[in-house]
């Protein structure tokens, strides 16, 4: 056979590097003559079977003969596609995309398994339109334009940074973890309630989306009203009522600053107000396209209007300037430098007698809203073309912009214009704004209208991805299909958004939004802060810059601002929302979401029990379980419970060493007599498993044989779904010696067993190489992916990388195709399907090729490999046929013999033969160098010896060092989605 050591060669002849593969398509063995494609079930044939002692005599004849055993190679190489896997699929494109889905209910056979598409949530949105420019535009609102210098007034400029870095900070910690969470698996539409549902439950995921959609919809009337005030301010003759007057309090001076401060009267508000509103609805039921077209009209001019401020800035102070601006002065800054909490009328305007007494605190409330809108791209995930990407890199970006702004304007609003200027001039932006003041005042009109557009964008979105989740029966008037305008949501949230309207007052919306919105955001740091503790195996962020801590300083802080801007409202939206919960959990229907509280039951074992169920995990809460089969062939000592590498190889399925493990001996014997047996090797076996610091509980059961043993352990072992799910043992390699004639039988049982009881199946072979705790290993870990298994070889593979010993290791996963044509397509599906499952592996694609193609291009000692391979493939054949000839002998003694040896098909034997050799070929070819081998184990055929089938796998496994044999069962373990 070919040596996995030599180097791969090109069709020049030419050796390529070891670590320097790259293959599209690596060819093994010719397409069948045939035009027609062919499927592995049509090519399960019936010839006539082995019947006759005229048959047995030929069988014999041709075995000794060089030249026909050479020609039945050829033959069955010809037409050999994988009928050994007939029981499995292909890995193909159904496949991945049931893979790919939300796991159904268990079906029958692994071809019954639904169609789920995989790209089916994909939109057409990049980073810039689908995430940056909306939350620039939410972020980037009313509040800087018309609110920030004011509060630069009354806070003084230390307060006003600390208040800045305060709500940033707690924005750019939500929006690490938002990254993290949303970086995990593909995303539907939903945005933040999407995250939080999946990771913390129904309840609290449509609780706090409820509350996120209300915060959206009044923040909404919160741009409306900025806009509209700014517009009157701009143009007092467009008024239909009489303007406000409100008294200065402020002393003559010259300064010149007016006693008397005219604002829109509250009903202009309320009338534009609502208009402005309906218009914007409009916009909004013309779809994602007009919006994205309409959004740089809004966002472009208040870029603008920003730089006409910091020109202005820099260029006070001109000669038509008020007294009030003094230019960029240090001795302004230092007076404004402390802070002036004061009492003011309800304009904002200093007054001894005012309603309102600004603190810290209230200012809090009122600033925070302006940098609320990091979830604005989220939102619209229904709508990205890549979530993965786009939301980490869009929002953060978006945080980090606003925040430099926003200190950098403080520091400048401070040394331009001195405190009464501040606290008077309204829009003391417009006023230093360069050339004119227009400039700005369209910059804030505009600006506002394409935050407010942006809300009433993402609330109808936000409602309608709660109501076609289907968990509150109240909300089904909201459903709309991701692909469709969510309109009855869309004219639901015009009419709160108008009810807030008619209100007029910014300074009683916004201490709402904020608790809204604060609630959120913590329920978000609390979702990362859950998966990241837990660190189940589906929790692969591709976003590497999170940690737990993080989150937990971010949830922290989200409730102590919440406190802090006002404990009354603080403790009326948390009641809200656990009415809500409360309701949902009375009301609702249940879901598996595969959220991180199922997560935590299964850590914390029996008293998870209950709440769990009896039903079959979700994909992204599924652990492994390993039944670790000990001493299944008797070939260890009494006193030595299980082989020193076993509990070993058991950590290397857990992630980071979590999870059970449960290690299971047989004692042969009568209950009676072996009983007290028993309890001493479960006593040492139990004794060996502290030893080597491996999660797990032994099990030693006594049995008249092992095959009844292992029925007994698969069907009664394990609590609810703590049951164990992958059983593991070491293969036979002494399954020829004589004393050991019984191996083959028990072999194929314990696999078909197995099959029977759903559970998968893990053979290690070469268990004496596998390393230890410290032994670091490098290359490769080689996945030949051959049927579906459910995405068990896949998340063995991460786990095992998972670990120090393989961390260093690069993952290959080899594919088989049945046609050439088939290639190029399964290698980009494959491709697909791991970035979306967050998996780094390079991609090698086989076709079925004749080896006398490669043959033509070997040059040496490489020729020698077909030779071996003939060599092995006879003798195979040879000891078969022996086989079969010694029942033939007994059939008269025996009808079922009779019937199983008539049924022993001549040709398909070969086909099998063939078809492990060709295997075994490709994996020391290419896998001869690496750390660990991972490949499909194909099923026992029915009506098959088990001879036949020992011959069948040591073919497959033969001259390859250490190597894992990966059979999956009819569940998904592995899942696209966050």
């Amino acid at each position: 056979m070919e040596n996995g050591a030599h180097p791969a060669s090109n069709g020049d002849g030419e050796s390529t590097p070891e670590g320097q593969i790259e293959m599209t398509a690596v060819d093994l063995s010719s397409p069948l003559p045939s035009s027609r494609p062919q499927t592995a079930e049509s090519l399960i044939v019936q010839p006539p079977a082995i019947k006759t002692s005229g048959s047995k005599n030929r069988q014999q004849k041709r075995g000794n003969d060089e030249h026909d055993d050479d020609d039945l190679f050829e033959r069955a190489e010809r037409d050999t596609k994988l009928e050994l896997f007939q029981i499995d699929a292909l890995v193909d494109v159904r496949g991945l995309k049931s893979m790919g889905g939300q796991q159904p209910a268990m079906p029958s056979s692994p071809r019954n398994t639904e169609d789920y598409e995989i790209d089916s949530q994909i939109g057409k949105l990049g980073t810039l339109m689908g995430v940056f420019v909306p939350c620039l535009q939410n972020i980037l609102g009313i509040i800087f334009y018309i609110r920030f210098t004011w509060i630069v007034g009354i806070a003084g400029l230390w307060h006003s940074l600390v208040l800045v870095f305060l709500c940033c900070l707690c924005t750019f910690l939500t929006g690490i973890s938002l990254s993290a969470i949303a970086t995990n698996g593909a995303m539907k539409g939903g945005g933040p309630y999407y995250l939080i549902g999946r990771a913390l439950g129904p309840e609290v995921g449509v609780s706090i989306g409820l509350c996120f959609f209300l915060g959206n919809a009044v923040a909404g009337s919160l741009y409306i009203l900025g806009a509209v005030e700014t517009f009157l301010d701009a143009i007092p003759g467009a008024g239909i009522f009489r303007r406000t007057v409100t008294d200065l309090y402020v002393a003559p001076s010259p300064s010149g600053v007016p006693e008397v401060l005219k604002s829109p009267n509250l009903h202009d508000l309320q009338v534009y107000g609502v208009i402005l509103t309906v218009v914007l609805c409009l916009i909004v039921f013309g779809g994602v396209k007009i919006i994205n077209r309409v959004s740089p009209a809004f966002l472009i001019p208040a870029v603008l209007s920003v730089f006409s401020i910091f020109i202005g800035i820099l260029a006070a102070r001109r000669h038509n300037a008020p007294v009030g601006v003094t230019g960029l002065r240090f001795s302004t800054l230092r007076n404004n430098w402390d802070s002036a909490y004061q009492h003011t009328n309800n304009a904002g305007i200093p007054a001894p007698d005012g309603a309102i007494y600004w603190d810290f605190e209230k200012l809090l409330g009122l600033f925070f809203p302006a940098v609320t809108g990091i979830m604005a791209g989220s939102n619209r995930s229904a709508s990205l073309k890549d979530t993965q990407r786009s939301i980490p890199k869009g929002t953060l970006w978006a945080i980090v912009t606003t925040t430099i702004l926003y200190l950098i304007s403080a520091v400048m609003f401070a040394a331009v214009a001195t405190r009464e200027e501040l606290l008077t001039d309204r829009l003391l932006t417009a006023t230093l704004a360069w050339p004119v003041p227009w400039v700005v005042q369209v910059g804030v009109i505009l600006s506002t209208l394409g935050a407010a557009l942006q809300s009433l964008t993402g609330a109808p979105r936000l409602l309608a991805a709660i109501a076609n989740d289907d968990i509150l029966p109240v909300l089904k008037y909201f459903k709309a299909p991701d692909n469709e305008e969510p309109h009855l949501a869309t004219l639901f949230t015009m009419l709160i958004c108008a009810s807030c309207v008619i209100l007029g007052n910014l300074d009683l919306i916004t201490p709402v939004i904020t608790m809204f919105f604060l609630l959120c955001y913590g329920g978000v740091n609390l979702s990362c802060l859950l998966l990241d503790l837990l660190d189940a195996p589906s929790w692969r962020p591709r976003f590497k810059f999170h940690h737990w801590s993080f989150s937990l300083v971010g949830a922290v802080l989200c409730i102590a601002i919440m406190f802090l801007i006002s404990w009354a409202f603080t403790i009326v939206s948390l009641a809200l929302a656990s009415l809500l919960y409360w309701y949902v959990s009375i009301k609702g229907k249940g879901g598996d979401w595969g959220d991180g509280f199922k997560s935590a039951y299964f850590q914390l074992a029996l008293r998870s029990l209950r709440s769990l169920g009896a039903t079959p995990v979700h994909p992204k809460n599924w652990y492994p379980i390993p039944l670790i089969f000990c001493k299944p062939w008797g070939i260890l000592p009494n006193d030595v419970p299980c082989h020193p590498k076993l509990a070993d190889f058991a950590n290397c399925m857990k992630k980071k060493g979590r999870g059970m493990s449960i290690f299971a001996s047989i004692v042969e014997g009568d209950y009676k007599e072996k009983a007290e047996e028993s309890r001493k090797a479960c006593r040492l076996l139990s004794t060996y498993i502290d030893y080597k610091k491996c999660e797990g509980v032994a099990e030693v059961i006594v049995a008249s044989n092992v095959v009844d043993g292992f029925r007994l352990i698969v069907q009664t072992m394990g609590l609810g779904n703590l049951k164990p799910n992958i059983v593991c043992m070491r293969y036979p390699e002494i399954w020829r010696e004589e004393r050991h004639s019984y191996i083959p039988q028990h072999f194929v049982s314990i696999i078909n067993d197995c099959s029977i009881a759903n559970k998968a199946v893990v053979i290690v072979k070469g268990l004496d190489e596998w390393p230890g705790e410290f032994q670091k290993q490098y290359g490769t870990i080689d996945l030949y992916w051959i049927v579906r298994d459910g995405g068990l070889m896949l998340l063995l593979s991460q786990l095992l990388r998972a670990k120090d010993t393989y961390e260093s290791c690069k993952i290959q996963v080899f594919c088989i195709a049945d046609e050439d044509t088939e290639a190029e397509e399964l290698k980009t599906d494959v491709k697909k399907f791991l970035y979306d499952l967050r998996m780094q592996a390079e991609v090698i694609v086989v076709t079925m090729k004749s080896w006398e193609v490669h043959q033509e291009n070997r040059q040496g000692s490489e020729m020698t490999g077909r030779e071996d391979a003939m060599e092995a493939f006879s003798k195979a054949r040879k000891r078969i046929m022996q086989h079969a000839a010694e029942l033939v002998k007994t059939a008269s003694s025996s009808s079922q013999t009779r019937t199983e040896q008539n049924l022993l098909d001549d040709q398909q034997v070969n086909k099998f033969l063939l078809t492990c050799l060709k295997l075994n070929s490709v994996i020391l070819r290419y896998s001869g160098t690496a750390a660990v081998v991972l490949v499909s184990l194909p099923p026992p055929p029915p009506h098959h010896p088990s001879i036949c089938y020992m011959e069948y796998i040591d073919l497959l496994v033969e001259n390859i060092p250490r190597l894992l044999m990966v059979r999956g069962y009819r569940r998904d373990v592995v899942t696209i989605f966050t």
